[in-house]
C-alpha cells in the first residue's frame, strides 16, 4: 500500500531529526514523538524502500550509503516544500521587507505620503526606504524597488511607468516687488538664477518661442543638489528657480511662489519609472508595492497637473 503524501513528508521530517540529532530520543523530543514512534517511523522507511538506512548500535546511529543519499534528498525535498508553501502563503498575503530607493524631493513629496496606507493596506510588509539622489544598483541587491526620474540606461531590469512630471520657473512675491518681473526668457539675465548642481554640464534653462526651442544660460549665487532646497531659497526670496512640479507643494497655491514666463515653457516633462527585478519569481510583496505605486500616483495625477501615470 501506498504512504499517503503528508506521512512521506512526515517520515522524511523524522529522518533528517534522527540524523542530525544522533538518536531516536533526541529526534523525539524535537518532533514531540516517542522513541519507539521514532524507531517505527526508520522501520517503515527501510521497509519501504528495501535498504538499511542506519546501522544501530547501543553507543550511536550510523549513516550507510544508502542514508546519506536518501537524507541529502530528504533535506532538499523538504527544503523545496518549504519554499512552495512560503510562496503560496506570500502570494495570498505578501509579508517580508521591502527596501525602496527614492530621491530625496520626489520621494518625500510623492513615495513618504503614500506609506501609511500602504502598510494599513498589507500589514505584514516591513517597508524599508531610503531617500537618496544616489543611485543605487538594483541588480546588486542594494535596494528591491528603485523610483527615480529621467531616461532609463539599458539593463535586465523591469521598469514601470508611474508619472511625468513638469517644471515651473518660480520666485516669490517679496523677490519679484524688489528686482521685477521677467518678461521675456533673456530678462533672467539681470536676475538670481538658482541652478542643480548635478546632471547639466552648463546651466541652462529650455525654453520655446514662436514653436522654437532654444536653451538660454542662466546664473546665480547659489546651486544645490536638491529641488526642494532650491524650492526653499525661491519661497524665501532668494532668487529664482526652475524646478519640478511636485516639489512645489502648495506654495503657487498659497502663493508663496509666483510662476515666471509660461508663455514660453517648452512644456518638457520628466518621466518617473519604478524600477525592480521582475520575472515570474518576482516576491508579492515587490509586486503589490509597485501595483500600488502605480494605482495611487494615477489618482493623484487625476487630481493635479503635476504629472500623468500610465
Amino acid at each position: 500500500m501506498t504512504t499517503g503524501s503528508a506521512d512521506r513528508a512526515r517520515n522524511l521530517e523524522v529522518f533528517c531529526a534522527v540524523a542530525d540529532a544522533g538518536s531516536f530520543s533526541a529526534a523525539g523530543r524535537r518532533l514531540a514523538l516517542t522513541p519507539s514512534a521514532v524507531s517505527r517511523t526508520l522501520d517503515r522507511i527501510e521497509e519501504r524502500l528495501g535498504a538499511r538506512l542506519l546501522l544501530r548500535t547501543t553507543r550511536a546511529l550510523t549513516l550507510t550509503a544508502e542514508g546519506h543519499a536518501y537524507l541529502s534528498a530528504a533535506r532538499r525535498i523538504l527544503a523545496d516544500l518549504d519554499e512552495a508553501e512560503e510562496a503560496i502563503a506570500d502570494q495570498a498575503s505578501p509579508r517580508g521587507r521591502i527596501r525602496v530607493s527614492a530621491a530625496i524631493s520626489h520621494g518625500r513629496f510623492c513615495i513618504v505620503p503614500l506609506l501609511g496606507e500602504f502598510v494599513r493596506r498589507y500589514p505584514n510588509i516591513l517597508v524599508d526606504i531610503n531617500l537618496s539622489d544616489a543611485i543605487v544598483d538594483v541588480t546588486a541587491g542594494q535596494a528591491d524597488v528603485a523610483v527615480r526620474g529621467g531616461p532609463l540606461s539599458d539593463s535586465a531590469l523591469t521598469a514601470r511607468r508611474l508619472s511625468e512630471n513638469g517644471r515651473t520657473i518660480v520666485a516669490s512675491p517679496a523677490y519679484l516687488a524688489r528686482w521685477g518681473v521677467p518678461e521675456r526668457p533673456e530678462d533672467l539675465h539681470n536676475h538670481n538664477c538658482l541652478n542643480f548642481s548635478f546632471r547639466r554640464a552648463e546651466p541652462v534653462w529650455p525654453f520655446r518661442q514662436d514653436g522654437v526651442d532654444y536653451a538660454l544660460k542662466v546664473r546665480g549665487a547659489i546651486e544645490a543638489n536638491s529641488a526642494e532646497t532650491l524650492a526653499q531659497l525661491a519661497v524665501d526670496g532668494v532668487g529664482i528657480a526652475r524646478i519640478g512640479n511636485f516639489s512645489l507643494g502648495d506654495a503657487i497655491a498659497e502663493g508663496r511662489l509666483i510662476p515666471l514666463l509660461e508663455p514660453f515653457n517648452p512644456g518638457d516633462k520628466e518621466v518617473f519609472h519604478a524600477v525592480f527585478i521582475g520575472g515570474a519569481n518576482m516576491p508579492a510583496r515587490i509586486r503589490a508595492f509597485v501595483d500600488y505605486l502605480a494605482e495611487r500616483i494615477s489618482q493623484s495625477a487625476g487630481k493635479t497637473s503635476t504629472g500623468r501615470s500610465s
